[in-house]
């Protein structure tokens, strides 16, 4: 999938197709993703090296490598998945909760709209070697949406969701590419202290 001169992303079901091609396949995989670190974020790090394959094999989401067109170095990667959402009515505009009737279950009882929802699950940049200045953290979301876009041309569905931390930098960043806030939720980790990640949905 070529998205500009200057990069493009890949399913990495591409590389795993290729099973242990130290060339092409797994192995070479590997290697490309050792390559990756995020300081700003070591879940998105560890996300990547330790859980996307795994994750990819066993259909739990899937993820994309973005790589340079220049010389084929990863620039940077997302994660997408599908998952069951709630929407609660009162955090969302009655045009919204229009919207949402299409594709949800409405529990009139709860004023809740269950549904079907594409997740950005991950998404994060390589700050190896300077990686980052190469693509903009909008040219990635953008990456991500693309296939989302395609996802539901042949899907359907018009719901997608994300989780981050509470923090106005990163809520900026998302509701400048038309992310709306609709809810919190507390984390559930077994190894980490529970914190609040802030739930933000786009209409496609």
């Amino acid at each position: 999938m070529l998205i500009s001169d200057k990069f493009y992303a890949v399913n990495i079901r591409e590389y795993l197709s290729l099973g242990d091609d130290p060339e092409a396949g797994e192995p070479a995989l590997v290697k490309l993703l050792s390559g990756f670190s995020c300081p700003k974020n070591p879940d998105v790090e560890r996300f990547l090296k330790k859980s996307a394959i795994e994750f990819t094999k066993k259909n739990q989401s899937i993820t994309y490598v973005v790589i340079s067109v220049k010389d084929g170095e990863l620039l940077g990667y997302f994660t997408l998945a599908l998952k069951p959402l709630t929407v609660k009515g009162e955090t969302v505009s009655n045009t919204t909760k229009k919207k949402l009737l299409r594709v949800s279950e409405l529990d009139r009882k709860s004023d809740t709209y269950t549904m079907a929802a594409y997740l950005i699950a991950q998404l994060g940049k390589n700050y190896t070697s300077d990686r980052d200045k190469e693509i903009t953290g909008e040219e990635l979301i953008e990456l991500a949406w693309m296939v989302i876009e395609e996802a539901q041309y042949m899907l359907g569905g018009m719901v997608t969701f994300l989780e981050t931390e509470n923090e106005e930098k990163l809520l900026s960043f998302y509701r400048n590419n038309r992310f709306l806030q609709f809810d919190t939720r507390q984390t559930a980790s077994g190894t980490d202290e529970p914190h609040e990640l802030v739930q933000l949905l786009r209409l496609i």
